[in-house]
């Protein structure tokens, strides 16, 4: 019998104030839309049953430019603690769902390089069942988002509640850890040089 096409939930992370940006950076022009916008849509085709989008700082000025359709829109109230708080919540609905998801792929908002392809990559990686954790490589031997874990990592992820991310979890389970390597550069839009730079080499 053939094996069942996985069911990934996946959780995109947009909760933080872009403090040193000026301006929300979720919100900045990518291609026809935003950087949020271009994330949700490269989630979406993907066909996967479940998506979700954790805000936080400036929740209603963000939440109102999101199209809703096929979205759960989350709100991390602690965003100020970090990555990790964000995990939690968009991990925390999926103990109780009542539809049987095998693993949860995290992305980023910030990251409009990563494309359909790439994330179908780590998908075809996936083996149900096998507790695997699929890490992006970074440059430094760094491993990171986006990142996808097994349904077994569920109760960890849920109770994260600080500024490292899911490290702790990568780290403790290294043995389980399997890593794509990203064909450009995943790195995060922190400043508007940054964000300049990236949108001048991609429009």
């Amino acid at each position: 019998m053939l094996n069942k096409t996985p069911n990934i939930a996946i959780v995109i992370l947009a909760a933080g104030a872009s403090s040193r940006m000026g301006s929300p950076k979720q919100l900045l022009q990518w291609k026809h839309t935003t950087l949020l916008g271009h994330a949700v849509e490269t989630a979406k085709a993907l066909n996967q049953t479940k998506i979700s989008v954790v805000l936080g700082a400036n929740f209603e000025l963000i939440k109102s430019k999101i199209n809703p359709v096929y979205i759960e829109i989350l709100k991390n109230e602690d965003w100020e603690t970090g990555l990790g708080k964000s995990i939690a919540i968009g991990v925390d609905p999926l103990l109780s769902i009542d539809i049987n998801i095998d693993g949860v792929l995290i992305m980023l908002a910030d990251q409009p390089l990563i494309d359909q392809s790439y994330l179908q990559r780590i998908l075809d990686e996936f083996k149900p069942g096998t507790s695997q954790i699929i890490a992006t490589a970074y440059k430094n031997n760094k491993q990171g988002v986006p990142v996808l874990f097994d349904r077994i990592y569920f109760e960890e992820l849920s109770k994260l509640n600080d500024d490292k991310g899911a490290k702790v979890i990568l780290r403790n389970h290294a043995e389980k850890v399997s890593i794509v390597n990203a064909q450009h550069d995943v790195s995060d839009i922190d400043t508007i040089e940054d964000y300049n730079a990236l949108y001048r080499s991609n429009h």
